[in-house]
């Protein structure tokens, strides 16, 4: 079916375009309304973004900076159901789902990753809602549903967006209230084709003014029932897996009691359970096959005995006040964020009872970020802030070892605090250059108690509850400067060059999973900050009408860097050692595109290409006992040297259908090492998407066809190395959490 279905989406494509090109090529009016007309159009529209924390936003092709932006229209265009598909349409980019717990984002942009569900751990990619910072990386791959714009920020964004973004920054915008009436209501249904279960989505947006001129509002709920697209393997048979369930609520009000004021509040409650992640042994990269089960690692069989679950909940709040002053304008963003997440996997992939465990986070956060945007003599764009970030996790684990034989509990609590004073300023030297600076200084504490799993062997206890007995405990403080320096020049109308240097760091900290015998040299830590100095060069042009074309080059130095080493283990199954291991380089080069071909015909993709190296190693990554050039010559972790996507969309009023958009795209990344010993590997990415949307009531509604993923392309969340023996019983294999593959898919929509 899979081979019919592609030759009848291709076939359709080939007609379409075709059709349409035999059209006269027309671009649309400039005094259009921002709303684009047809998909094609929202494809090419321009996206106003906030990167710049601007006093207004700017055009995504006149900001000096490498960056991918959907808006809105675009999200829909290019059929985005989730958060983690944007890292198919933006080059040197990776949005993954750990998979061990659903959610759990392990973000990657330019080599720069984590692999970890570690609530200590601080992400190298640094993700924003609605201008709030989240301070732990759970909770985040969720489905795009409200959504007004996706912005990826490729390298580091020291200066604006602070500590923790060495890789660069994902900024997350969900809708805002309007001053009119505007609804957004959908229904969806996909299927595996598998004989599993299918899933059901229902969502509804509705936003208008409570209060002509005065107040407005929106609120916007979303359901998902997910039936399951896994079979487990059960005995001799097979059971449906992968079920969950996800409610969203979000609220928001917009208050305008003057023309150089106003006040935005938002609210979001969150809900999703589940089944555990869909954990696959296959042969490990010591050549270790599974004992109890080894399947090959480009299917989707796997066969566990602990069906696990995960259980997440939210709330989260943002304020957003903005007031003229002056010449300027103050902008002042509270926000604050509640989350818990319990979860239980079957570690040991297996229908054997060897290795499971329970996670249980508690996490609570309140940030403010107050900045005045200025215009001096309209030659200086000066923005200035101010930022305080707290947060206070506690974590907790519990491995259950040889079938209940033997217990490990333990886990960790942290109260964290990071202040920050910044300026940017852009300098208008001439009508063609413009020069600008930034400096950011942060300073960040935590204190930390731990209870490590070593010490709590067979001796029930519960961090959350308070019944841990904490072996160690630990305290950080320490400033830092991120500095920035950018250029600008205008070669012509439809050409710009720039440049920028930017410095970030990531925070040091310590591991709440403390699973080593050795705790002197493998404990808890503390380990250092991670320093990323980068290189830019680019240009962004639109070479003909409605065209956009742009290149970006990189070079990046990284200092100690930071990484969560893997190793198995025949006691403990696996230990997660945190260190600064090594220093880097890394360099690439990207481009993007998107070109009218015609009228209602679209060309869109990207390509990206990243070369990394060691060049200091200060940790024995292979675990051979010697530290040398071997240790030197392995991979970066989560570095893909290549990235691309190509998508076509083409309209065309079409006998019987009418108003008609197919979309065609092709997306690829390239395997790359999941453990610091090259051991692990994650699979590389080849995914086709297409889809069929007619258009019904007037334009108001759609209805649309879809195929994601239609190759059935595997993809794993993670490798994890499991030992030979655990306990004296033979396991070996892998941890390779499975992501879902082919899903044909039916939509409804009804909008304005």
């Amino acid at each position: 079916m899979k081979g019919v279905f592609l030759q009848s989406l291709s076939c359709a494509c080939l007609a379409l375009a075709l059709n349409a090109t035999a059209a006269q090529a027309q671009s649309a009016p400039a005094g259009d309304s921002a709303k684009p007309k047809s998909d094609a159009d929202a494809i090419l529209a321009d996206i106003v973004v906030t990167a710049t924390k601007k006093a207004i936003g700017t055009n995504v092709q006149k900001t000096p900076v490498a960056m991918s932006a959907f808006g809105e229209e675009q999200i829909k265009a290019m059929q985005i159901k989730d958060v983690s598909q944007v890292a198919f349409k933006a080059p040197s980019v990776a949005m993954d789902d750990i998979g061990t717990s659903k959610g759990v984002a392990n973000f990657t942009i330019r080599g720069l990753g984590v692999n970890s569900s570690i609530p200590s751990i601080d992400p190298a990619v640094g993700v924003f809602v609605d201008g709030m910072y989240l301070g732990m990386n759970s909770g985040v791959v969720f489905d795009a549903f409200d959504l007004k714009s996706v912005e990826v920020l490729r390298g580091p964004q020291g200066v604006l967006f602070g500590r923790n973004v060495t890789g660069g920054a994902v900024l997350i915008n969900s809708t805002d209230p309007s001053d009119t009436l505007r609804y957004d209501f959908k229904a969806s249904a996909t299927s595996g084709l598998r004989g599993t279960g299918g899933n059901y989505t229902v969502s509804g947006v509705v936003r208008g003014p409570l209060v002509e001129d005065l107040l407005s509002a929106k609120l916007g709920v979303y359901y998902n029932k997910d039936d399951g697209w896994f079979d487990r393997t059960v005995g001799t048979g097979k059971e449906t897996f992968g079920q969950s369930r996800t409610v969203l609520v979000r609220s928001g009000l917009k208050f305008t009691p003057a023309s150089w004021m106003s006040l935005l509040v938002k609210y979001e409650h969150g809900e999703s359970h589940g089944d555990g992640p869909a954990s696959q042994s296959h042969t490990n990269g010591s050549g270790i096959a599974g004992a109890w089960g080894n399947f090959a690692r480009n299917t989707f069989d796997f066969a566990i005995d602990e069906k696990g679950y995960f259980d997440a909940n939210w709330n989260q709040i943002t304020g957003q006040l903005e007031a003229s002053v002056g010449s300027g304008k103050i902008t002042n963003i509270a926000a604050y964020r509640g989350f818990k997440q319990t979860a239980l996997t079957d570690v040991d992939s297996s229908p054997r009872d060897l290795f499971h465990a329970n996670f249980d986070v508690n996490q609570k956060q309140y940030s403010n970020e107050l900045r005045y945007n200025v215009k001096l003599a309209d030659l200086v764009d000066l923005t200035t802030g101010f930022f305080y970030f707290t947060q206070k996790m506690a974590y907790n684990e519990h491995r259950r070892l040889l079938g209940g034989a033997r217990h490990q509990y333990g886990g960790g609590y942290q109260d964290q605090e990071t202040i920050g004073l910044f300026a940017n300023g852009d300098v208008r030297v001439s009508d063609a250059l413009t020069l600008s600076a930034g400096l950011r200084w942060s300073h960040e504490s935590k204190k930390d108690k731990i209870a490590s799993l070593t010490r709590n062997v067979n001796l029930p206890c519960d961090v959350l509850a308070g019944t841990c007995p904490y072996d160690f405990s630990g305290n950080i403080s320490k400033g830092s400067w991120s500095p920035r320096l950018g250029f600008q020049y205008t070669v012509s109308t439809s050409l710009r060059a720039y440049g920028n240097y930017a410095r970030a760091y990531r925070a040091g900290g310590f591991n709440f999973r403390n699973t080593a015998a050795d705790t002197v040299n493998f404990g808890p830590g503390p380990f250092g900050d991670e320093k990323v100095d980068s290189f830019e060069l680019g240009f962004k042009s639109e070479p003909f009408a409605r065209a956009k074309f742009n290149v970006a080059a990189f070079y990046t130095k990284v200092g100690d860097m930071q990484r969560e080493i893997n190793l198995s283990d025949p006691v403990a199954g696996v230990v997660q050692v945190i260190k600064n291991t090594a220093d880097a380089r890394i360099m690439g080069l990207e481009a993007d595109f998107a070109l009218p071909l015609a009228k209602g015909v679209v060309l869109d993709g990207s390509l990206g290409y990243v070369d990394g190296k060691y060049t200091r190693v200060v940790f024995d990554l292979n675990g051979d006992g010697v530290l040398n050039d071997a240790d030197k010559a392995l991979a970066i972790p989560r570095l893909a040297p290549v990235t691309a996507n190509i998508g076509l969309t083409a309209e065309r009023d079409l006998p019987v259908l009418g108003d008609t958009t197919l979309r065609l795209s092709y997306a690829h990344r390239d395997a790359s090492p999941y453990t610091d010993n090259n051991r692990g590997m994650l699979n590389a990415a080849d995914r086709i998407d297409a889809s069929v949307a007619v258009k019904v009531m007037d334009g108001r509604g759609s209805i649309t066809l879809f195929g994601q993923n239609l190759t059935n392309n595997v993809q794993i969340g993670g490798d994890t190395q499991l030992p030979a023996t655990l306990g004296g019983n033979p396991l070996g294999g892998t941890l390779a959490p499975l992501s879902r593959g082919r899903v044909i898919g039916l939509e409804l929509r009804i909008g304005n």
